[in-house]
């Protein structure tokens, strides 16, 4: 027992651990609420989208000399609206789409990083370095991922009707447009508070994982809310403190610990014939 409690406490004697397992916690859960949107959307390469098209807009920031989240926020918002606009006025289908924008967009970013004379390190912006984080760091998150829970869950209901039947929420008078276009920018958002903790690349894991593994749990709604959250929460608890002991990179051991996670809802799921339900 002493042995497990010390394998807990630990790594929490530290300020960098505590600090970078409090913004895992945070950027964990608002990924995951999103993330059962996206999978129940069929949205999982938009988040792929999104987080990779933030590059440039994080270069043209540090060279204007703004916040890097305005630049980052603004480059995702404006991937995801060109997708839209693309997707409308043209026969190429949606995926291929959001392919071709974030490649693009992505790619311009790194020429960009490459010829402009930087302090940011490319294997932070691509990696995140969680453990490097500051309180400030941390406020930062907290400010936009804190808001972006509440406003998912007091919208649930009305987000979860248009992502199953948007003509049905048009029809009983609820206002799509803005469903759309705060879907997205709360995913924007999102992966702009994640950015510093995981990275470009890593966020896109955080953002499918936690909402597969409730989709294979349960087929109540608000249930998997719930349990995508609890296994985002629980995989950023155990990957930090286990990332500790191993001296390993944190954000990369979280996303193996959600891997596998998914990997044991996977199995539960094919032993259980029907998923777990329950009333709201």
């Amino acid at each position: 027992m002493t042995t497990i409690f010390s394998f807990v406490t630990d790594p929490l004697a530290h300020g960098f651990m505590q600090r970078g397992l409090v913004v895992a916690v945070l950027v964990g859960a608002a990924c995951a609420l999103l993330s059962c949107y996206l999978v129940l959307k069929g949205w999982s390469l938009m988040g792929d989208a999104v987080s990779h098209a933030v590059l440039p807009g994080i270069v043209l920031a540090y060279v204007v000399q703004i916040p890097l989240a305005i630049g980052a926020f603004a480059a995702g918002l404006g991937c995801a609206l060109a997708t839209g606009y693309l997707k409308q006025n043209s026969r190429v289908k949606e995926d291929a789409v959001m392919g071709i924008v974030f490649s693009g967009m992505f790619a311009l970013g790194l020429v960009m990083f490459v010829k402009i004379e930087t302090d940011q390190h490319l294997n932070h912006v691509l990696f995140g370095n969680m453990l490097g984080v500051q309180w400030r760091d941390v406020l930062e998150a907290a400010l936009i991922a804190v808001p972006a829970i509440l406003i998912v869950i007091a919208k649930r209901r009305d987000l979860l009707l248009y992502c199953f039947d948007p003509a049905h929420a048009r029809a009983i008078g609820l206002p799509v447009g803005w469903l759309h276009f705060g879907l997205l920018t709360l995913l924007a958002l999102t992966i702009v508070a994640s950015l510093k903790a995981v990275g470009i690349i890593l966020v896109i894991a955080m953002l499918l994982a936690p909402g597969a593994i409730g989709f294979l749990l349960t087929k109540r709604f608000d249930l998997m809310l719930i349990l995508a959250a609890g296994a985002a929460i629980g995989s950023s608890v155990v990957g930090t403190i286990v990332s500790f002991h191993i001296d390993a990179a944190t954000g990369p051991t979280i996303v193996v610990v959600q891997a596998f996670v998914f990997v044991l809802a996977l199995l539960w799921s094919r032993w259980r014939p029907h998923p777990v339900a329950a009333n709201s």
